[in-house]
């Protein structure tokens, strides 16, 4: 699938969400969105390939999703293009469970966010969820441990990277922050997963 198609599949999750949440809004986002499905905004370019032994297959066709996972992400990405966090609360009390948010329990996840953010309204964290989801995803699990992940650098050694996907990685991560998980390997950037039921289960890094 060509990055063009990507940018499409996840622009038509997000400008559908927008379409139901804040139908009356004419935003920048949603005028990109539009040009893009349109075939006005040109994206060239092959999605990056994961295709090295011992990491999992990387995945781009949201619309091979399962229906419960493409509402969940309708809800995400319509929330996070509003820029105003709160509007994320009715996609957490829909979720049959407060998605994790870091390694303990937290009550209320706006508040974390709010706290954890650059600017204490959270924004930087709608752009995270927004930038992880415009990547590939992986499938990891079976059964009742199934679940969707993004980015699939998560699941990935990212020692093992092609440059074309670490171009991908820098998309999403500063590199004061990519350069050490490249040495390490290991991802440690915000993450996002969603089971085959469409249940939020978490964003943290």
């Amino acid at each position: 699938m060509t990055r063009r198609n990507i940018m499409i599949a996840l622009g038509a999750l997000v400008a559908g969400a927008l379409a139901v949440v804040y139908a009356e809004r004419d935003t920048d986002a949603t005028r990109r969105i539009s040009a893009e499905m349109a075939g006005d905004v040109t994206i060239t370019g092959a999605a990056p390939s994961a295709s090295q032994a011992g990491n999992p297959k990387v995945l781009y066709d949201f619309n091979a999703l399962p229906d419960p996972v493409k509402r969940t992400l309708r809800q995400i990405a319509g929330a996070a293009e509003s820029g105003d966090i709160e509007a994320m609360r009715p996609v957490l009390e829909s979720n049959e469970l407060k998605p994790m948010v870091t390694t303990s329990f937290v009550d209320d996840p706006i508040a974390f966010w709010k706290k954890a953010s650059a600017d204490g309204k959270g924004r930087d964290v709608l752009a995270a969820m927004l930038n992880v989801l415009s990547t590939g995803y992986v499938r990891v699990g079976q059964g009742k441990d199934e679940i969707y992940v993004w980015p699939y650098f998560a699941e990935t050694d990212l020692a093992k990277l092609t440059p074309a996907q670490e171009v991908e990685l820098y998309r999403i991560v500063p590199p004061q922050l990519a350069l050490p998980m490249k040495r390490s390997g290991k991802y440690s950037y915000y993450r996002l997963g969603v089971s085959p039921t469409g249940v939020w289960q978490y964003f943290l890094q």
